[in-house]
């Protein structure tokens, strides 16, 4: 796979004033598609042919993002006060390419945590810092081993695996790939679903990546991985030698304030409505809403928001908040 030397500016929002750079870069080859293409039988295999015609029509050039310096991250270590020590190591990483005209290479990080602890906001927040996009493949609730690699075109049904849909059809050739409970795989698929990562998540192997659906190679080596476990057990030793494992932890009570100030930021911002309303909460109503868990936090403001506003107020009080259901004992930063 070829890259080519032009840099090109590409304009995204979250950069927080950094525009990101991008080298073109081929994700898969143009001739071997057309071989593929031409070697299909007249009016068979419909779904593979119009696989290999919307490759063919979109092309193989794909933008391999980087940041044009060090982006600012301060905003995430506020955001997410439990995951500084992934965000140390993304920043590390990040610095070693910033004043330079190497690939951005991430080192792919498997998150350890309890549900709600904020692994997959946290992938969410680095796919938008790196502005790369991001596939998104749920472990839990997969119907089929082969989400991942696709399946034989043979096969009633089949179609293309996730990384190479998010390749082909995304800008960029190294999104952003959530993982998401990818110990939630199991063993209950004839078909190991994690085989493919066996290879995906080697550089050298990953830059030429088969699905079996296609059959035809493509380019996968610059994809940013990011895996979400509850628990390490039940993940092969080969998948977990490959990333740097990190245990996050739930965030204390000074943070769980911090996020449910933020979030009452942002639900009042985003919409007009909320300008009616006062500004900050009050000490009382943090301390109510920091029992909760976060992704209750959320549901409790709007439920709140309508409580004063039918009492004729612009203030939030403890009593407009629904009892709640859900103890930070057992929950923590929003997933």
């Amino acid at each position: 796979m070829n890259i080519g030397c032009e840099l090109v500016p590409v304009q995204h929002d979250s950069m927080r004033g950094r525009i990101p750079i991008a080298h073109m870069r081929h994700v898969y080859r143009l001739d071997e598609v057309e071989k593929r293409l031409g070697k299909l039988p007249p009016r068979e295999h419909e779904s593979l042919r119009a696989t290999y015609e919307r490759m063919l029509e979109l092309g193989p050039d794909r933008f391999q993002v980087k940041p044009s310096g060090l982006p600012a991250m301060e905003y995430l270590y506020d955001e997410l006060p439990n995951f500084h020590a992934v965000l140390d190591d993304l920043k590390r990483q990040l610095a070693l390419c910033a004043d330079s005209r190497d690939a951005l290479e991430i080192t792919p990080m498997l998150l350890l945590g309890p549900p709600g602890v904020g692994k997959t906001h946290f992938a969410r927040e680095v796919s938008q810092l790196l502005g790369t996009g991001m596939g998104f493949i749920s472990m839990s609730s997969m119907t089929a081993g082969w989400v991942l690699s696709g399946a034989s075109s043979q096969w009633k049904g089949a179609r293309p695996g996730k990384v190479f849909e998010t390749l082909v059809d995304g800008q960029y050739a190294n999104p952003v790939m959530v993982v998401d409970e990818i110990d939630k795989s199991g063993g209950e698929h004839a078909y190991d679903p994690l085989g493919s990562l066996y290879s995906l998540l080697e550089h050298d192997t990953a830059g030429n990546f088969t699905d079996e659906f296609a059959e035809v190679s493509i380019d996968a080596s610059q994809v940013i991985w990011v895996a979400t476990a509850n628990e390490a057990r039940g993940i092969p030793d080969p998948i977990l030698n490959r990333m740097n494992v990190f245990e996050i932890e739930m965030p204390d009570e000074a943070a769980a304030r911090k996020i449910a100030s933020k979030l009452y930021h942002s639900i009042r911002a985003d919409h007009d409505w909320g300008q009616r309303f006062d500004p900050d909460l009050s000490d009382a109503v943090l301390s109510g809403l920091s029992d909760l868990a976060p992704r209750d936090m959320r549901r409790a403001l709007m439920t709140a928001f309508g409580n004063a506003k039918l009492d004729g107020r612009h203030a939030i009080e403890p009593r407009d908040l629904p009892d709640a259901q859900s103890k930070r004992t057992s929950m923590g930063f929003v997933q």
